[in-house]
């Protein structure tokens, strides 16, 4: 596990972090494998050591929105056992997941007996913060279109001079996404293919095109 010292525990010397650690459990998660449940009682902190979870809220119906995607290094559970209030979103493996699990206990010895991981983490709940401000922001003030165009912006980076999508989105992943139905996601993404806005690669990547 130490990995995890190059995120929130990073600054912590070998063999204090050897001690902090000893106690965290580790558990394998397969694809679409409930990790927590909305509602659920706040015992634990979540680190993914690898794979990859969407973090969603689900209506009476079963549909979901995605509040987040997280992968390897990144960590979530942390606001439940801050406020010690009941989780407040389900988490989900999207594919084989393995994760490490600290128990409220050792969260809060941790953050007594380290001060900076305690900063860390309020860095990272204002970044969350601001992502969801984000997403807000353009379910409320764009169409379907427009969310669809912003989340792939969002997502994209420069990789050999082009903008670059490298992760393997569905269109119902997308559809969960920016509050919209696969069908309608599907449409636009071929429309935008039509129009020269991205295209997609013989790896599933999808390239976004500059239009002048």
């Amino acid at each position: 596990m130490n990995h995890f010292r190059n995120t929130i525990f990073s600054g912590i010397q070998q063999e204090e972090f050897e001690t902090l650690s000893k106690n965290w459990q580790r558990k394998y998660f397969p694809k679409n494998t409930i990790i927590l449940n909305e509602g659920d009682r706040s015992d634990y902190f979540y680190l993914i050591e690898s794979g990859k979870v969407k973090v969603l809220l689900e209506d009476e119906q079963g549909k979901e929105f995605i509040l987040n995607v997280l992968e390897g290094g990144e960590y979530f559970g942390e606001m439940a056992l801050i406020d010690n209030e009941v989780r407040s979103a389900t988490v989900v493996a999207m594919e084989d997941s393995n994760l490490t699990l600290i128990s409220m206990q050792d969260f809060t010895r941790c953050m007594a007996q380290y001060p900076d991981i305690a900063a860390r983490l309020m860095m990272g709940l204002i970044r969350r913060l601001r992502h969801a401000t984000r997403k807000i922001g353009s379910l409320a003030l764009l169409d379907v279109s427009g969310r669809v165009a912003s989340m792939l912006l969002q997502l994209a980076h420069k990789k050999d001079g082009v903008l670059v999508v490298e992760k393997q989105l569905t269109h119902k992943e997308i559809a969960n996404n920016v509050g919209s139905s696969r069908e309608m996601v599907g449409r636009i993404l071929r429309e935008m293919i039509d129009s020269g806005y991205i295209s997609i690669d013989r790896d599933k990547r999808i390239i976004l095109h500059e239009k002048h």
